[in-house]
């Protein structure tokens, strides 16, 4: 009877010990939590309960970022989501962008519902609402990522030729490359001189300047920007590296230049559209009438 006591009270205290475990008030916080804070950009976080949003978004996160992926790939977008959302400055990352698109889609689905259940005699239009709605919630939130990173590009490409400029004044006036990249990031504004932040930030990491130009031409994925910091890249070899600057600028002003031309152009050619048709329309009908007639005529006995 003893040893039975004492096997069930080993097993309360071990049992005990594993429930108080779990509480937040009680339990001791792990190594990692508590070195949490100190380490670069960490902020104490604890573990998620069981049946709370993290846990959920712990779940959820790996299926919604492998399926939104493929779904974007067969509605033809290929550019990876991490780039667009860095080139955006999004703070969100791949997984809580691809976990909002899937409760935006939940909810489309949540909403078509009622049209759907009242379309019950019709069962393949109520297929199409309830498989349609959430699709189309799906690829709303892709356009709209799609459309952002498109326009910061557009944006970047048209502050380019100034920023270049700039740059190749201060590397002619004796600035080595990094101390002119801190000063058009502390000095400038526009999206540029937001991508120049995060270059003078991954400075202060440590980074090589010629990485970290490279990584902002690879995430903002501009052509123009690349052959930029393919130029910059010769700091250490060329001594007028102004004076390159300054040209590559000329030539990136001239291709914005060009490139407007062409969209004014195109444009122009628009405005002939709806000139054309209600010039045609009215034409069609005025010379349709009498065609008509003269056939009823001839046609008749």
């Amino acid at each position: 009877m003893t040893r039975a006591f004492v096997g069930w009270g080993l097993l309360l205290w071990a049992g005990t010990t594993l429930v108080l475990g779990e509480v937040r008030a009680v339990a001791r916080p792990s190594l990692a939590e508590r070195l949490r804070p100190y380490a670069p950009g960490g902020v104490a976080r604890h573990a998620p309960a069981l049946l709370s949003v993290e846990s959920f978004r712990d779940v959820l996160g790996p299926l919604a970022g492998a399926w939104g992926s493929r779904l974007a790939r067969l509605f033809g977008v290929h550019e990876d989501a991490a780039a667009r959302l860095a080139r955006v400055h999004s703070p969100l990352d791949v997984t809580g962008f691809r976990v909002r698109q899937l409760g935006a889609s939940a909810v489309a689905l949540a909403v078509a519902a009622g049209p759907a259940a009242a379309l019950w005699h019709a069962p393949l239009v109520a297929a199409f609402v309830t498989a349609g709605a959430p699709l189309l919630a799906f690829l709303v939130v892709e356009q709209r990522l799609a459309v952002a990173s498109a326009r910061r590009q557009e944006r970047l490409l048209l502050e380019l030729p100034v920023v270049a400029e700039q740059l190749g004044m201060l590397l002619g006036a004796g600035y080595s490359l990094g101390a002119a990249v801190n000063r058009l990031a502390a000095r400038g504004s526009g999206t540029t001189a937001d991508d120049l932040r995060r270059v003078a930030v991954r400075l202060r990491h440590g980074v090589d300047v010629e990485q970290a130009l490279r990584e902002w031409a690879a995430t903002a994925d501009v052509p123009a920007l690349d052959r930029l910091v393919s130029v910059l890249a010769r700091n250490r070899e060329a001594g007028d590296l102004g004076r390159l600057v300054s040209e590559e600028a000329r030539a990136v002003r001239q291709e914005v230049h060009r490139r407007t031309i062409a969209v004014m152009e195109r444009r122009a050619q628009q405005v002939w559209v709806p000139v054309t048709v209600a010039t045609l329309v009215p034409g069609v009908l005025f010379l349709a009438i009498p065609f008509v007639e003269a056939l009823r005529l001839f046609s008749g006995p």
